[in-house]
């Protein structure tokens, strides 16, 4: 997306943290069974606030912030039950927004669909799919770049601008020795769709939209490859996710991916999988940043929350260990950000007022 310089004072803002990041999650996942949506129709089973016994009082000002920072829609689910769905400033059920870099984890879980249908194999090089001169690295530079380290951020290639044509892609470091958020992760979608032999967006569809209800479709907004979807949409998805890669009997993805997708990838930002955010962990990188961050991505949020976190505030938030979804969609809560701002802080402190 559009390149923005996250400031040290943001840094600071989530790693200013009142709670140690080794310190156990209060108030274990409630144990009835987890609920899928039908695939089709708007039918979906709700759960309320005095059923899971939170607190009721902590809703309004939850549901207040969320409208003063500018969100379109928010949605809780624990189990797979919509226990609060709330739309804001004209948006709907049924109105489509955009996931902006929170679909990243689609490309990443559509990756691994592929590898378990041994259609390519991540830890091959990109060349093998795509053919090569897809960078302007020498021919020994590029043949390093495999499928992985588009995956986790490590190609090497130089993050100064969002463009993908061979010329942009300029060498900056060898593949898996620097870590950068960085468009390139887009041609794992013309690698997925030059081993199936079927577009990026039909294989997309078939393997993954239409397995689980979604709707959506993915537009191109110059360099970018965008998704778009109703929010139930995106809480969909993250239900797959919390039953890693499973929906009701059916394995999406297998569950070895999933489970190399949702825990540290690489050793430089220990707060990043396969294209999704890791909280957690006892440091991070930001976007547009060599440095390192102690302390957890998001220290107000659950240590075992995995993310997907997209310009200006799109969010997946999936908590296994209170088998809760979270998804916020909108315009940016403050200022214009990359994938991570202060609001996450803010927000999860908020959150979790509801079940403390």
């Amino acid at each position: 997306m559009i390149k923005t310089i996250c400031t040290l004072l943001t840094a600071l803002l989530f790693i200013s943290c009142s709670k140690d990041s080794t310190e156990p999650d209060p108030t274990p996942a409630p144990s009835e069974t987890m609920y899928f949506p039908p695939l089709t129709g708007t039918t979906w089973e709700t759960r309320s606030i005095a059923d899971l016994k939170w607190n009721q009082s902590a809703v309004q000002p939850l549901l207040d912030y969320l409208e003063l920072k500018h969100s379109k829609s928010f949605i809780i689910l624990v189990n797979g039950r919509i226990v609060l769905e709330n739309y804001f400033n004209g948006h709907s059920a049924t109105t489509n927004w955009y996931w902006a870099s929170a679909g990243k984890t689609l490309t990443s879980t559509v990756t691994g669909i592929a590898q378990q249908e041994n259609l390519l194999n991540i830890n091959n090089k990109v060349s093998q799919y795509i053919g090569t001169g897809w960078t302007s690295e020498t021919l020994a530079q590029e043949n390093k770049i495999t499928c992985k380290h588009l995956l986790t951020m490590t190609s090497g290639l130089d993050d100064a601008t969002d463009d993908v044509d061979p010329a942009s892609l300029v060498y900056k470091a060898d593949a898996g020795t620097r870590w950068a958020y960085h468009n390139v992760y887009v041609k794992l979608q013309d690698v997925v769709a030059s081993a199936s032999g079927q577009t990026w967006e039909n294989y997309f569809n078939a393997k993954l939209r239409d397995k689980i209800g979604m709707n959506g479709t993915w537009v191109q907004l110059g360099v970018n490859s965008v998704y778009t979807s109703t929010s139930r949409s995106m809480a969909r998805f993250g239900l797959l996710m919390l039953n890693k890669g499973k929906w009701e009997n059916n394995i999406i993805l297998n569950e070895a991916y999933f489970n190399e997708a949702t825990n540290t990838s690489q050793n430089i930002n220990l707060g990043y999988g396969y294209l999704w955010w890791l909280n957690g962990k006892s440091s991070y990188h930001l976007p547009q940043s060599q440095l390192t961050f102690q302390g957890s991505v998001i220290p107000t949020g659950p240590n075992d929350m995995f993310m997907a976190l997209g310009k200006n505030d799109q969010k997946i938030y999936v908590v296994p260990s209170k088998n809760m979804v979270v998804i916020r969609m909108g315009d940016a809560a403050d200022n214009v950000n990359l994938a991570l701002s202060d609001f996450d802080k803010v927000l999860w402190e908020k959150i979790s007022a509801l079940y403390q």
